[in-house]
């Protein structure tokens, strides 16, 4: 069998589908590169690409990505509820078969370095490819976002980059590159237009804060939708899977006097991360086979 890795770059524009369907494209025209999906949100102003192959192909299609968006994104004119500081925000890669750990941190730092290089872009490396061990942490270096870096980077010895140039670009801000597990996205949004509320639902969740195990919280406003959601990432669905983070949710939110109004996954899951729910009592809609990251693992076998 073949090394195989998946990539799951995520990008400052949800709105503008010309943009996002582009940067999908410059991804698809690579070769040996199999892209399994792609979705927006115009409230975070976001949008996620999947895709998978063999390390090298999948490198390459992650910077044709990033110089892409680097070409079409402007962050000084973005906005949206979900923290970034680059137009390419972060592009994690994850080992899926025959790649180990090491091979993988080698791919995300030689492609980060490329990046930079040649794009002018300053790169952080997060996760397991991290450099310098307070900034493994996604939050840690969104803290602020775009307009932060812009400010202090040149200044701010702990801002400065782990490749490229030592000054943010000027519309495609920087971006982060790394190496971790498979990690699920998964959102829960409340019938309440307070954020207040979602806001103290992500603090009792989050794991840093004594909550559920591997749960990275945040309580946001969508405003598009008049509603607050709880926007969680489980970074070991092993050890809590949507079924149980959608359960804490649902009870903090009783106890708040609101219902749920629905859930989401964002991107592709393992189908255990399910936790042996059915999307019927996660409040969500029906999930197409190719939702789940076996139905393209299986293309690769």
């Amino acid at each position: 069998m073949k090394p195989l890795v998946e990539c799951v770059p995520n990008f400052s524009e949800g709105r503008d589908a010309g943009i996002v369907e582009a940067i999908a494209a410059s991804i698809a025209a690579v070769d040996g590169v199999h892209l399994a999906g792609m979705e927006m949100d115009g409230d975070h102003n976001r949008s996620v690409i999947t895709f998978m192959g063999v390390p090298e192909d999948v490198a390459r299609g992650a910077f044709e990505a990033c110089r892409t968006a680097r070409d079409l994104i402007d962050l000084r004119h973005h906005r949206g509820v979900h923290p970034r500081i680059g137009a390419t925000d972060v592009i994690p890669f994850i080992t899926l078969s025959d790649c180990t750990m090491d091979d993988c941190v080698t791919l995300a730092r030689d492609c980060g370095g490329e990046i930079g290089r040649s794009l002018g872009i300053p790169v952080y490396f997060y996760g397991q490819a991290a450099l310098n061990a307070q900034r493994s942490a996604l939050p840690v270096l969104r803290r602020g976002g775009f307009e932060r870096l812009s400010g202090e980077m040149e200044s701010d010895d702990d801002l400065a980059p782990d490749a490229g140039p030592g000054t943010v670009h000027a519309s495609a801000g920087a971006t982060a590159v790394g190496v971790r597990d498979i990690l699920v996205a998964y959102n829960v949004n409340l019938d309440t237009d307070d954020v207040r509320v979602a806001r103290r639902i992500a603090q009792e969740v989050r794991e840093k804060n004594g909550g559920l195990p591997g749960v990275r919280a945040l309580g946001l406003l969508l405003p598009e939708r008049h509603l607050a959601q709880v926007s969680m990432n489980l970074t070991d669905y092993r050890q809590t899977d949507m079924a149980q983070a959608y359960d804490a949710v649902a009870r903090l939110a009783e106890a708040e006097g609101v219902e749920v109004l629905e859930s989401e996954l964002v991107g592709l899951a393992p189908r255990d991360a399910l936790g042996g729910a059915a999307p019927g009592d996660l409040r969500m809609a029906p999930l197409d086979p190719s939702r789940f990251l076996e139905y393209h693992t299986r293309l690769f076998a």
